[in-house]
């Protein structure tokens, strides 16, 4: 591979981070619109939050089906076609006029905005060793932002238009994304000695092989997992009493998990210091505690404002630092790893919005709250059990290559 780190200029990181956030973003668009979308096509509340589900599961496929192709096929072709598949996904999704309908463009576009998980592993490919937390981080937050930021500007364009007009925008954007990502991307390709089969399967030998990914791929799961049990039935919550939102009111709180977001990105740079182990720690003691908070945002805006801050902190942070960590044990396999990492952390959204839906139906918002608590405990218990098989410099030995 040629070595192409002179080209990564800090506005190619700011449209990496641009386009890793606007194509995430495309599964997030529905969550503050669940309500509208529910009485549009006559859905029960846990119907309704399957959407978010399937979203979730289509791009947990792509992860594991699609990502790995970064490692054979040339990246910058890839990553604009996928693009623009994503958009056909919105297309679908806008002129739906079924249920089913609506649920093939969500999963197709979950399936192939996974092109955000090649930016990412791209980026850590032509940044300086010294600086590939610090990069990662930085596009890791274009990332969260992107799924946080979906709720605002979804819930603002639902209020001028209508919710189809948000995933015709959307999609407009991406193909414009897609145009901009061919012009500045440089052309790289991994050579590998692997079909695809032999590529797929070898990221399950990359896992079973390495306790510290296995450990990570855990933390990942779990910690988002937390992140889709909150943001999963926040509208139902916020749109009845005493609150009574609308799509548009329900959608700026978006922006303040976007602060949360932000304020983690030091988490990659912590990491480069070998900080790996103390930032992973203190965010999920974070993740804990925010839920006390949460719990209290059932009729008090300004503790659910502490608690969504507080948990997309500890979302964020223990992330970047979980990339930062896999992306040091072996350079030659970074789509595959993030394949088998994200994978695991997007199997896990999508069982948090599961049970998330299920636990408002069942006992409202303190039982979403007790679902996140219970998830936050699990993740501490494997946390505490893996974490001293990593080095403290978050760099093990290499495992053997593949």
């Amino acid at each position: 591979m040629t070595d192409n780190r002179h080209v990564l200029t800090p506005a190619l990181v700011l449209l990496m981070s641009v386009a890793t956030g606007l194509s995430v973003a495309s599964n997030y668009y529905v969550q503050p619109l669940l309500h509208t979308v529910a009485n549009d096509f006559g859905l029960s509340v846990s119907l309704a939050g399957f959407i978010v589900t399937t979203a979730q599961l289509g791009y947990a496929c792509g992860l594991l089906l699609l990502v790995p192709l970064g490692d054979m096929l040339e990246r910058r072709a890839l990553i604009v076609c996928m693009s623009l598949l994503a958009a056909g996904g919105m297309v679908i999704t806008a002129t739906s006029s079924s249920f089913a309908l609506l649920l093939l463009g969500t999963v197709l576009t979950g399936l192939f905005s996974v092109v955000a998980q090649i930016l990412v592993p791209l980026a850590a490919t032509l940044a300086a060793p010294e600086k590939r937390g610090k990069i990662v981080g930085t596009v890791m937050s274009g990332l969260l932002l992107g799924i946080l930021l979906a709720r605002t500007v979804a819930g603002a364009l639902a209020q001028l238009g209508g919710w189809r007009t948000v995933y015709w925008t959307a999609s407009l954007l991406m193909v414009l994304m897609a145009l901009a990502l061919w012009r500045y991307l440089p052309r790289v390709k991994q050579s590998v000695s692997l079909n695809y089969p032999q590529l797929l399967g070898s990221i399950f030998q990359l896992y079973k092989a390495n306790r510290v990914i296995r450990t990570r791929a855990w933390a990942g799961c779990l910690s988002f997992a937390n992140f889709s049990v909150l943001w999963t039935s926040m509208a139902f919550l916020l749109a009845s009493p005493p609150y009574n939102y609308s799509e548009g009111e329900i959608g700026l709180l978006g922006l303040v998990g976007a602060a949360g977001a932000l304020a983690a990105r030091q988490a990659g740079s912590l990491a480069d210091k070998g900080k790996a182990r103390v930032t992973t720690t203190l965010g999920l003691l974070i993740m804990l505690a925010s839920w006390g908070m949460t719990a209290l945002g059932a009729h008090s805006l300004l503790a659910l404002i502490i608690g969504i801050l507080l948990l997309d902190l500890a979302v964020q942070g223990v992330h970047i630092t979980n990339q930062s960590v896999i992306y040091s044990q072996m350079p030659e396999a970074r789509n595959r790893l993030t394949a088998g990492y994200m994978t695991s952390y997007f199997i896990g959204g999508a069982f948090g919005s599961i049970l998330s839906a299920n636990a408002y139906h069942i006992a409202g918002w303190y039982g979403v709250c007790a679902a996140g608590v219970a998830m936050t405990l699990l993740n501490l218990l494997i946390w505490w059990r893996g974490y001293r098989f990593e080095a403290p410099q978050g760099n093990v030995n290499k495992t053997v290559k593949l």
